[in-house]
């Protein structure tokens, strides 16, 4: 019915990938030098055997996430085995998009081409929304909140051609100028979220709010957020991140990270007004928290 179609948590299914094999790893515990990653789980089932279990059970529209370099292949295999059934990211630029929807992806999710030097590239944006369409594009705003008294990342890296992109703004940002006359919310507020990208290594200047969501939102089909914080850590969901996305993003969008137990899918689903959707590994989390507690529950009354 109507109402249970209302009331059931959205999800979808996921494959990150992580040196050719499916793994879920701590987030925050990825970087470019190579160190070893905190690991929940990894798979000895190559990434097709998901793709086609997602394929057998109609559960179209996962993400397969290539996180970092020698998973193309393994990436290429998921997509092939479900045709139109699955969105594929990391390190996908313009030039390469469009071969992963000749592949088979429904959708090519996007970070660190569109966020380069630490700002939004309107032009790299546009450049994408030219190779695959707006209604194929996911963009990813994973983000994390910025130390307090950290200096501007534009100070530290940005150089002359994000100079003169502000003064051809009129000394704004990009991101500044989204859109005519929508001014983004300023503000150096110690809780608000801003970007990351290069495996969540490196901060933006760019600050998740409601004027951003709503600028962006015109130039891609879903957003897909990883509350970076908290990413495989399975202690808890940032719950004002999962209202700010609930409240003010005007297309579908993903969440995932924290979440350890079936309370937080339902924080989810009620702070995010029932329009925010779920990663499959957070529910698979949750679910195998549950079995435990239950296993436990009766391991006490024997």
């Amino acid at each position: 019915s109507k109402m249970m179609a209302k009331e059931c948590m959205r999800f979808r299914p996921c494959v990150d990938l992580h040196d050719g094999v499916v793994k879920q790893i701590v987030g925050a515990t990825l970087s470019d030098d190579g160190a070893a990653v905190a690991e929940n789980f990894v798979s000895t089932k190559p990434p097709s055997y998901f793709a086609e279990m997602y394929k057998s059970d109609r559960i179209s529209g996962g993400h397969v996430i290539m996180l970092g370099k020698g998973n193309e292949e393994a990436a290429m295999d998921a997509v092939k085995a479900f045709p139109g059934g699955l969105q594929v990211g990391g390190g996908i630029t313009p030039d390469t998009a469009g071969r992963w929807i000749e592949a088979g992806a429904s959708h090519v999710i996007v970070t660190s081409c569109v966020f380069k030097d630490g700002e939004i590239s309107m032009d790299n944006l546009a450049a994408m929304v030219e190779a695959v369409g707006k209604e194929r594009l996911v963009l990813d705003l994973s983000c994390r909140r910025k130390p307090k008294n950290s200096a501007p990342l534009s100070a530290a890296v940005l150089g002359g051609d994000t100079a003169a992109a502000a003064a051809a703004a009129g000394g704004r940002k990009q991101w500044q100028v989204l859109e005519d006359g929508d001014e983004a919310e300023k503000g150096d507020d110690e809780d608000a979220y801003y970007v990351v990208t290069d495996r969540w290594q490196k901060y933006t200047d760019f600050k998740l709010n409601a004027s951003t969501l709503r600028a962006l939102s015109s130039h891609c089909a879903e957003f897909l957020v990883h509350g970076v914080e908290v990413e495989g850590k399975r202690q808890g969901i940032l719950s004002d991140l999962v209202e700010l996305l609930g409240r003010h993003s005007p297309i579908p969008v993903t969440y995932a990270g924290g979440v350890s137990r079936m309370e937080d899918l339902e924080r989810v689903k009620v702070l995010g007004n029932g329009r925010v959707w779920q990663r499959a590994q957070e529910v698979e989390a949750a679910t195998a928290a549950r079995s435990a507690e239950k296993l436990g529950a009766g391991a006490g009354e024997n």
